[in-house]
């Protein structure tokens, strides 16, 4: 509760300047101080939950009560149905509203929306600014590809429903919410009907800087609504934005300056009922469909009165304007011009939203210990974790090589190459193999720890969503993800992919290796994660001869059956990958069984196989193209494994880019023979170190 003279947490003193041009019936000056209540997870603010501080202001008022919200993920529904409320987060990016919840599965056991969304409206006067709001519920099922089978009662019996993992899901829902603005935010889901800003009658809504992200028809206010400097990620190919102006002629949605992009061949909009739409000064990604705002009339009974309204004007598409999106003002109602289409005109003149952010300015005292909360963000900054940032795409995940050309973070990126490799951010080449991405993740960490930078755990965090994003069905890893062209998508532990993906899970869970700044929400998804990923482990070690052996370095993803990668990777048992798939296996706490049973065979087989009185060295070739050859040679007391053994006989093998297998290294070409490790000492700790003191530990 609040106590003491402060009026607040006698940990803070907070002062916001707010700075509002606001509505006609609520104006607070800019000059006007005003004492917000403080949510903090922490608990060094008024509250820890934020449901709890707006449950804490009174029924009614005159004029807005705001509540900072100081960064966390808040795993809470919010519900507002009081007037004049200000929602301001600390940070954007970090400050996060967070539900898992489809609109079929409320639906079942629910007589309306209310409760359906992150945050459910049904006040008016609010503001919501610098917040993350999602409804994760499609991200979290991306990879269930027959969707979630509930028992949903009917009327009488009790019925099966499949809920797909595009559905609709709401991130914001409103319910006769009058005035609303929405404000450098975030809103997300994968599914439709992402903001839903409903009030066919009266409802005005204001967006201003925002993401707006999700499925079929996921920003689809009714009434009047007015989006600038706003960015639309689409899912699918139905429709991006939509539009119900249906009880008034007047009504309508309006975009200036705003920005399209999604998968390939999203749509732009489509409505049902009546609607008008007027789109200024935007821009369409090239993937965009050759499609134009449509009527999809699925309800007959909704009677289109007024006709076709959609206008355009200075609207581009990268890659070719369509003919559907030239200019056509001169047809609207009233010919406005394009400098007249603004907040104000969209609504009327009935309002008049402020376009200026809150001012939030943070003063903190000492607690009771003397204590001071360090400052979140940092001028401090590390030039390879900054160069990162630029190369991370916006799946979450990182290429390892751009246009073929190895990414180098230590290079200095000039302003137009940070543009350039940003505006590439869409490209589907994110991917675990040669450690990218693992790479990225373990270094940001690092480097928040030593600047307190928020923007490189961020980053961080958006890595690791990618990993359990890119998680398939059987519990493995692909090589790159979404891009399954070829091998890429093949459970692919060659190169210690998968296992680092692992190792990284497992330090969060942990919390070790730095991992413990990590969002704690993390945890359970990443013990979920593990667990997967260790059952494919264990699904695929190849049994030969009826007895357990190793791994192969890749694998079909539906099948689980061992198979070729590049030309020169064919099906084998890997004296290599084995090695970290085992080792992460004897990482595992209290072991089943069924895990020391495959980390024993695993051991017994390199034992088996092994190579003894023979090293693996470059020696001087002056007829090779560089000087030098790689080749094995006898040496007393050296051990090395090949890494490929042919199944079923253990027999190394060796293969050159024409796929043909041969037993002799030195049958295949130069080039292969000179550029890949064909031998290596990898068990060799394994076998001296880890082991003993594993079975030591596990008492075998």
């Amino acid at each position: 509760m609040r106590t003491g003279s402060y009026h607040i947490s006698r940990k803070y003193r907070v002062i916001i300047s707010v700075l509002f041009l606001l509505w006609a019936s609520a104006a607070v000056t800019a000059q006007e101080r005003i004492d917000p209540i403080v949510v903090d997870l922490s608990g060094h603010g008024d509250f820890t939950s934020i449901q709890d501080a707006v449950n804490s202001l009174p029924d009614n008022a005159t004029k807005q009560r705001v509540i900072f919200i100081r960064n966390g993920v808040y795993h809470e529904k919010i519900f507002i149905e009081k007037n004049f409320i200000t929602l301001v987060g600390e940070n954007k990016e970090l400050t996060k509203l967070v539900i898992s919840l489809a609109r079929d599965i409320w639906r079942c056991e629910n007589k309306d929306d209310w409760g359906v969304a992150t945050i459910n409206l049904k006040g008016s006067d609010l503001v919501l600014e610098n917040l993350t709001i999602t409804n994760s519920f499609g991200f979290d099922n991306l990879n269930n590809t027959d969707g979630i089978h509930i028992d949903c009662p009917g009327d009488s019996l009790t019925y099966f429903k499949t809920v797909r993992k595009d559905g609709h899901q709401m991130a914001l829902r409103s319910f006769g919410t009058t005035r609303l603005i929405v404000r450098n935010c975030i809103l997300r889901a994968y599914g439709g009907d992402t903001v839903s800003p409903w009030n066919v009658d009266n409802g005005m809504f204001y967006f201003k800087d925002c993401l707006l992200e999700g499925g079929v028809d996921f920003y689809c206010p009714r009434g009047w609504a007015y989006a600038e400097n706003c960015e639309f990620v689409a899912h699918g190919n139905v429709a991006a934005i939509w539009h119900d102006g249906s009880k008034i002629k007047d009504s309508k949605t309006v975009l200036v300056n705003c920005v399209f992009r999604g998968d390939d061949g999203f749509k732009l909009g489509r409505y049902h009922r009546d609607a008008q739409f007027y789109l200024v000064n935007c821009s369409f990604a090239q993937n965009m469909a050759n499609a134009p705002i449509y009527l999809n009339p699925s309800n007959p009974q909704n009677v289109i009165q007024w006709g076709e309204r959609v206008y355009f004007y200075n609207c581009h598409h990268k890659g070719g304007d369509f003919a559907w999106h030239t200019n056509n003002l001169e047809k609207a109602p009233g010919s406005p011009t394009a400098e007249q289409i603004g907040a104000v005109w969209t609504f009327a003149g009935r309002w008049q939203p402020a376009d200026k952010p809150t001012e939030v300015h943070v003063k903190m005292n000492g607690d009771k210990n003397n204590a001071v909360m360090p400052a979140t963000n940092s001028n401090d900054i590390d030039p390879l974790a900054e160069n990162m940032l630029v190369y991370q795409r916006a799946i979450g995940g990182w290429p390892k090589a751009v246009n073929e050309i190895k990414v180098d973070y230590t290079k200095t990126l000039a302003d137009a190459e940070k543009r350039a490799i940003r505006a590439d951010s869409m490209h589907i080449d994110a991917t675990i193999d040669n450690n990218a991405t693992t790479r990225e993740i373990r270094y940001l960490v690092k480097a928040y720890k030593q600047t307190n930078n928020t923007a490189y755990l961020v980053a961080a965090e958006k890595g690791i969503r990618y990993y359990l994003l890119a998680q398939n069905a059987a519990g493995g890893w692909p090589q790159y993800y979404p891009d399954s062209a070829l091998y890429r998508s093949q459970i692919t532990f060659n190169d210690d992919a998968m296992i680092n993906v692992l190792n990284v899970l497992q330090d969060i869970i942990e919390k070790k290796n730095g991992f413990e700044v990590v969002d704690p929400a993390f945890i359970p998804k990443a013990k979920q994660a593990v667990k997967r990923g260790i059952e494919c482990i264990l699904a695929t070690q190849i049994t030969t001869n009826g007895k357990l052996t190793v791994w192969c370095a890749q694998y079909n993803k539906r099948t689980l059956q061992p198979e070729m990668a590049r030309k020169y990777e064919l099906v084998s048992l890997s004296g290599s990958e084995s090695v970290g798939i085992t080792r992460f296996l004897m990482r595992v706490k209290d072991p089943s069984p069924v895990i020391k049973k495959a980390v024993i065979a695993a051991v017994e087989w390199f034992r088996l196989v092994k190579i003894e009185g023979y090293k693996y060295v470059d020696v001087a070739a002056p007829n090779e193209p560089k000087g030098k050859d790689r080749v094995i040679l006898p040496d007393a007391g050296s051990t090395i494994w090949a890494r490929f053994y042919e199944i079923g006989t253990n027999r190394p093998f060796f293969s050159g880019r024409d796929s043909n297998k041969k037993y002799d290294v030195k049958e295949i070409e130069s080039e292969r023979r000179n550029g890949y490790a064909w031998y290596g000492t990898w068990p060799e700790k394994l076998l001296q170190t880890d082991y003993p003191e594993w079975a030591k530990n596990n008492h075998l």
